[in-house]
């Protein structure tokens, strides 16, 4: 069953199902979708949670012990999967549909995924996990949408606004969804009798540029450094945390490099990336990108992630914000890094 973050409250007031897919491409809506769905099972006694990663190197049968796996005090767990790139693989495929053939009562399996294809949403592990829960789908607002979304999250705040203020808000925000709630709590707080006008609207709304960090990764593909570098310091300042940015820059890396390789190898470039699992909207980023960095400076690249990684997880003393700039600007076509700064860095 299929279903939209707005009907996912009364969805949930009914009956808790055995498996929740949540996907899309924003980052608010996702995170209170899975919020939702998390707080619903804690009532209904999940009170553990696994969280897997799927990667290229992730061991699937990893999912399989762990929903056997009998706990020491016998808890109900939330097994929840993050597929990053939005394709299991054949393993992957397999093993969720194992899941959900063969439930098991004390286990609830959430699975959280980007925008997904038309291809992939028609594949059998969707399909499995539609048959047996629900599947939110989750849709960028847009600029036309904005406005009325807003108005939704103020009256559910109690703050009566105008259409103009609305717009104020919504102008401000430039599509930060996350921004957007932000100043609607700071209004929470101003709002003496729960009114807002075009006037205060204006006076205590802050600028907000979008820094979303699906966009940020693509303007530092696109070579982009400038907008890149200002993006990073957005997120950071919007309370990112580190761990997603490496993350997203590594993935992205990783299909760079693994592509470069299946080029020398003899493969046409739209052919390896597609094999790489590129999908198709973002095919022009990564054309660009593999023609300004070779394969050894891909390998550089992610020895330097692999350094900031350590700075992260408190391995080795770093700043791990200005490598991450340094990063950032080297892949981005800004050549900040050189192999004597790595091996410093590796070293470390």
């Amino acid at each position: 069953m299929k279903i939209r973050p707005e009907q996912l409250k009364n969805n949930l007031s009914n009956k808790l199902l055995p498996a929740y897919l949540i996907s899309g491409d924003e980052p608010l809506l996702t995170q209170e979708s899975a919020d939702a769905v998390r707080a619903k099972a804690k009532e209904s006694g999940f009170t553990g949670r696994e969280v897997f990663y799927s990667d290229g190197n992730f061991d699937w049968a990893q999912l399989h012990n762990e929903a056997s796996a009998l706990s020491l005090f016998a808890e109900k767990k939330i097994i929840e999967i993050r597929i990053t790139n939005g394709k299991p693989g054949d393993k992957g495929s397999k093993a969720i549909c194992e899941l959900c053939n063969h439930q098991n009562a004390d286990n609830l399996i959430l699975v959280i995924a980007p925008k997904l294809e038309k291809g992939a949403q028609n594949s059998k592990w969707v399909k499995a996990l539609e048959s047996v829960g629900v599947h939110i789908q989750i849709w960028p607002v847009s600029s036309n949408q904005l406005p009325r979304w807003i108005k939704q999250r103020l009256d559910q705040s109690d703050i009566t606004v105008n259409k103009e203020a609305v717009e104020i808000l919504a102008d401000r925000v430039e599509g930060n969804l996350l921004a957007a709630v932000q100043e609607i709590e700071k209004l929470k707080l101003l709002s003496i009798d729960g009114r807002i006008d075009a006037n205060t609207m204006s006076s205590v709304v802050a600028d907000s540029a979008r820094y979303n960090l699906f966009e940020f990764v693509d303007k530092v593909l696109a070579g982009d450094a400038q907008t890149a570098a200002r993006s990073l310091r957005g997120l950071r300042s919007e309370g990112t945390d580190a761990i997603p940015i490496l993350w997203a820059i590594t993935r992205d890396l990783r299909i760079l490099l693994k592509t470069s390789e299946k080029i020398a190898g003899g493969e046409s470039r739209d052919w390896a990336l597609k094999n790489s699992g590129v999908w198709e909207k973002r095919l022009p980023l990564f054309r660009q990108a593999i023609q300004r960095c070779s394969a050894a400076h891909l390998r550089m690249l992610l020895h330097q992630a692999g350094a900031i990684d350590r700075g992260i997880k408190g391995m080795r003393k770093a700043d791990v914000w200005d490598e991450m700039t340094t990063l950032v600007l080297s892949l981005a076509g800004s050549q900040a890094l050189k192999p004597s700064n790595v091996k410093l860095l590796i070293d470390q």
